[in-house]
Parts: C-alpha cells; structure tokens; sequence
C-alpha cells in the first residue's frame, strides 16, 4: 500500500497512490516551525522505534536500547530469505492479515507506527442483495525496523536493504563493515555504523602478543616441549629492543600497538594518508613513505581497512624491497597481504616470519592459504582480534549509544549523554552532530535550495562551484554535501538526505568543485551555480553569533552589512524598480492575507527583494516581479 517513506526536503513524505489520504497529512521527521522565528533542520536525527538484531550481541546492548524507549526484536543466524520477509514492511490490505497504521501525535505533531489495536469499521458490497454492509475488525500494526544490528554472521546486501522502505540504520557491532553494501545503503540514504573503538584495545594487544611470539618463537617451542623434545638452541629468538617496527594504519588501533610496543625499546615507524607527521610525532612515530619504510622494517605490522588501494598492500614486489627476514603480522583483514606472496617469501628467506589472525577466506580452503598456515615460521590464529569479553561488550554497547544518540523519539537529555563516533558512509552526518557546525551545515542547505530555484531546477551539465572562507572553515569539506542536498530537493525521485545526496548528485550529472581561502579572516561560504543555458548565478552567506544562517548577497546585489536570515517565512522576488515592485510586492501578499514583518532590498543589475511574513505561506505570484 506505501510506495514510498522517505525523507524529501528535511521531511519524511508518504507516497499512497491508491489512498485518497489528507493532502495536509503532517509528515514523519518533520520539524514544524514557530512563526517568526527561524529553527535549524534536526540535520542528525531518526527515528529509531523499532531495532532487529539478527546477531548474537552482549546483552547489555539490547538493555541499553530497551531501557530508552527503543523497541527491540532478536532473530539470530536468519537465512537471507528469512531476513528479507523480517524486515519488509507491511504494504497491503490482505483479509485477514495484520496490518499497518499511523497514528499522529498532537504534541510532537509527528506520525507513528506501531503497538495499536483497535477495532476498524469497513463496509463490503454484496452483489446478490446489492447492499453496502459495514463489518469490524481487530487491526494490529505491521511490525517493521528502523535499524538493524549486526554482527560478522549476517550479510546486508542490497536486497536486504531495498527490501526495507523504513530502514534507517545499520550498525556493525565492530569495526569490519565488510558484510555491508556500503554503496546500497548509500544509494538509499541509510546510515551505516560501526563501533571502531570497541575492539581497538583488544586487537592491539593481540598484535603485540603475536609479536613478541614472532621475536621469541612461543608457540613453536611450545608445541616441542608438549611432544617430548627440549629444543633450546632451535628456539632461540631475538629482542625487540632496538629493531623498528613498520605501523601501516595509525588509527585507533595502529597508535595503540606503536605506543605498546615502544615500552620495550622498538623504533616506530609508520605510514597512513589520513595522519600528518606532526600528528604521528605526538604518538612518537616517525611517517614515511612507504618506499621509504620498505627497507628499515625489522616488523610490519598492519591495521588498514581492506580496500582496493590496501587490497594485497604487502605483496611480492614489497617483501623483496624489505629487509631480509622481516617479519610481517595482519591482525587487520584477510587480503591486505597477498598469502601466496607471504607463503614463497617464507620459503625463499625473504621474510623470517609471519602471525597471521585473519585470511582471504575464513575459515581457509584455499590449499595456498592452508600450506601457509602450516609452515614452521607461522603463527595463526582464527580471527581472534576481538575475541575478548571486553570487546564484545565494548562494541555492544557503543553500536547500542550511537542509535540512541541518533533516534530523535529518545528524550534530548538522553541523546546528549552519546556521541556518534561510527558514521562509515557519511562523514557529513558525524560533523552534523557537533554543535558548532549545525548552523553552517543549515546554511549550505537553504543557499543549495535558493540557487535551485534560480536556475529552475537542476539538469545535467550543471557545475556547482564552492567556496569558503576562514580559517574555521577549512575543515568543513562536508558543506558541499549540505549544498547538494538543498538543490536537489524536490528534484529527485529517491529520497534524499545528506547521506546521498552526492550519489544521487553525481547519477544528475552535477559537478562540483570546492575550494578554501585561509588568508581571509571574515567566515563566509559562496556557491556559484553554472550552465550553458542557464547562466551563472552566486550567492554568500554566512553564520553569525546567533548561530542563525544570513545571506549576504546575490549575485552582483549585497544585502548591506548585516546581511538577511535565511530560513522560515522568507519570500524572495527579483525585480527591476526597487519601488514600483516593491509595491507590488506589499499588496501582492497584502491580499493574500499576509502579515509582513521584514523586507530587505539588495540592488545591483537587478534587485532582489527578501521579504518575511509572520504566516507559513507559499511564495505567491506576482505580476512584474520573479517569485523563488
């Protein structure tokens, strides 16, 4: 029966074509706003009612959530068909099946689902006695998820994710998101999380206790004594102290295993794209590049996401460039190191050693990986990284913090004591959640939507230019998200959020540059908008001490000093004579009932007229002016 729940313009719109519902119907995450005041979109919020957790996770996770509000339903090891039917809304009217209602809520003014029943009248047409009889019924709501939480074991594909109209949210109660489509979920406007501090201490620690095996040949001595031998020259090893391990990843996880692994006398070294050496220097690790590393490792060591830039990262080619016998441990993901590679520099001496927890396929088949998992100088392990019963719980309870700190029906006191610390696939959703950047992000939204309208819609071959300025704005590349979502409300036929709004911008066809200019000190952003037919239109604003969003100009036309705020009840006309229009304008929304508290003139090859109203209204037309 829904075709469609979405959020479109900061709003969730319901698509019922065969429902002659009220057009005025209030809609799901809207935010309504209080005359003559301007209030910022909730840019980082969901609703979050309903949660699967098709994993076996800690149960402190599932406590945390209950005790909040969150509904929560537990299905473990469900097959792929099985997950597809659990998680697909409700959508039609069947005799004798249960199924959906919305109810609306006079005090939040939102539309909710779920836990009613009631007694519904409908009415049935006989054909032999041609007679309407009316008949009741017991409705119950059809059971649907905002959020999925998983572990390893269950696979997210894009099946699963389009099976859904209501989905939200998926956490990752770890840190691998390698079971996820990412780019299905992106498509769609699902944010996806993961824990990425839950296990950091766990795995750290396993990487250290693999080298120190590597160095002292724990288990192999071990494994002798248990079958009889003393072989106490054979198992001799070597110290850490004075030899320099290779850290490739500073993350979380990578500054841990350096900072450890200095405590006994090592060299650190390390390579990461996102790290700057000033920034490594703070943890005591040198970074180099990694032809620069290659030839001082004594042990390198991993902890990089697999992708395909990272995918067989320790190759043939490395291993010969390396000093002859590094040793070489993944306790990151299985691919980073290219197991035939590792196994033939094992045999040839190139490589003294290797501690491997994780593989291209687990468990192993491959008769690649299963020799090398036999050989002498190997160490392995089954994917013991976060095996540890702090991790599991550790994560459980982040994944359980990040929905809270997210599900906008959880009270604000309770949301405030989290943070979202795991967003994968949007990095504008993590910096909406500090408090500082909500203004800015607001800004960038409202400028996309104006420039929208002044080329009349989005088409392809549009180039969006972006720039900003100051130096607080250097770090905020996500504007240009925010930017994308504004012009591309009402213009597409997914649902659009800041999520996807770059997916969905680049299917459109639109281009987008962003540039920064540090040397000025006044913090302004501008987005100039081309194309072949359209012309060239710009426009400034910029945030100010009351956190609200001001334009400052458009085009060649400057809204004086202070500038006009952006947002609520905002009208704006461009004209050619600032009286004659103007007084147009006036008696224009004047007959329309229309209560006008502000009007704001910017002159310059044409004027532009932003004119605010007490009432909610649409933007009238009006003869010999361009209403927006």
């Amino acid at each position: 029966m829904f075709e469609e729940l979405w959020e479109e313009d900061g709003k969730t719109t319901l698509s019922t074509p065969d429902w002659d519902m009220n057009p005025d119907l209030p809609v799901f995450g809207s935010l309504v706003p209080v005359k003559g005041t301007y209030r910022p979109e909730a840019t980082m919020s969901v609703t979050l009612r309903n949660v699967l957790i098709s994993d076996a996770v800690d149960p402190l996770c599932v406590q945390l959530l209950q005790e909040h509000g969150i509904n929560v339903t537990c299905k473990y090891k469900l097959p792929k068909e099985e997950l597809l039917k659990e998680i697909k809304i409700v959508d039609t009217w069947v005799p004798g099946e249960d199924y959906l209602l919305l109810t609306y809520e006079e005090e939040s003014r939102l539309w909710t689902r779920g836990y009613l029943e009631r007694i519904i009248s409908f009415y049935t047409y006989e054909e032999e006695s041609r007679l309407w009889t009316r008949r009741e019924k017991l409705v119950i709501s059809g059971y649907n998820y905002d959020g999925l939480i998983v572990r390893s074991d269950t696979k997210v594909t894009g099946d699963v994710i389009a099976a859904s109209s209501t989905l939200r949210v998926v956490g990752r109660a770890g840190t691998g998101v390698d079971n996820i489509d990412i780019d299905a979920a992106t498509r769609k406007g699902v944010i996806v999380l993961n824990a990425p501090g839950g296990n950091s201490i766990s795995a750290c620690e396993l990487t250290c206790a693999l080298i120190a095996n590597l160095a002292r040949n724990v288990a192999s001595a071990c494994q002798s004594l248990r079958e009889g031998r003393w072989d106490r020259k054979l198992y001799t090893g070597s110290e850490l102290h004075g030899k320099t391990l290779a850290v490739l990843g500073l993350g979380r996880i990578g500054r841990e295993v350096a900072t450890r692994m200095q405590a006994y006398g090592m060299r650190t070294i390390g390579f990461d794209p996102m790290v700057t050496a000033e920034g490594a220097k703070s943890f005591n690790v040198e970074k180099m590049e990694l032809e620069e590393i290659w030839p001082l490792a004594d042990y390198i060591t991993v902890h990089t996401p697999l992708i395909p830039q990272t995918k067989n990262l320790i190759n043939n080619e490395v291993l010969t460039k390396c000093k002859k016998g590094v040793r070489v441990v993944n306790v990151a993901r299985g691919g980073i190191v290219d197991e035939s590679a590792l196994l033939n520099a094992l045999k040839d001496g190139r490589c003294g050693g290797a501690a491997l927890d994780v593989f291209v396929e687990e468990p192993p088949k491959d008769p690649v990986t299963l020799e090398l998992i036999q050989h002498p100088k190997v160490v392995a392990t089954p994917h013991l990284g976060a095996s540890t019963d702090e991790a599991q719980q550790r994560v459980a309870v982040e994944i359980a913090e990040q929905f809270i700190a997210l599900a906008s029906n959880c009270r604000p006191e309770d949301r405030a004591k989290y943070q979202v610390t795991g967003v994968v696939n949007a990095p504008v959703l993590a910096a909406a959640m500090v408090p500082s950047n909500g203004p800015w992000i607001s800004l960038a939204k409202e400028i996309g939507r104006l420039m929208a309208k002044m080329i009349q819609g989005v088409i392809p071959a549009t180039q969006i230019d972006i720039k900003t300025t100051g130096r607080e704005l250097e770090s905020m590349k996500f504007l240009s998200t925010a930017v994308l979502a504004g012009m591309l409300t009402g213009h597409t036929k997914n649902g659009l959020n800041l999520i996807n709004a770059p997916a969905l911008a680049k299917e459109a066809g639109i281009l987008v540059s962003l540039k920064h200019d540090s040397s000025n000190e006044s913090q302004f952003m501008e987005v100039t908008v081309k194309h072949t037919k359209m012309g060239s239109h710009s426009a400034r604003g910029t945030v100010r001490a009351d956190e609200l969003p001001y334009l400052l100009s458009i085009n060649d036309a400057t809204f004086g000093q202070s500038g006009i705020v952006l947002g609520n009840n905002a009208h704006l006309f461009q004209g050619q004579d600032h009286n004659t229009n103007l007084a147009s304008i006036v008696s224009g929304l004047a007959a329309q009932g229309a209560t006008i508290t502000s009007v704001a003139v910017a002159t310059g090859k044409n004027t532009w007229f932003v004119v605010r109203t007490a009432e909610t209204m649409q933007t009238p037309v009006i003869p010999g002016v361009v209403a927006f």
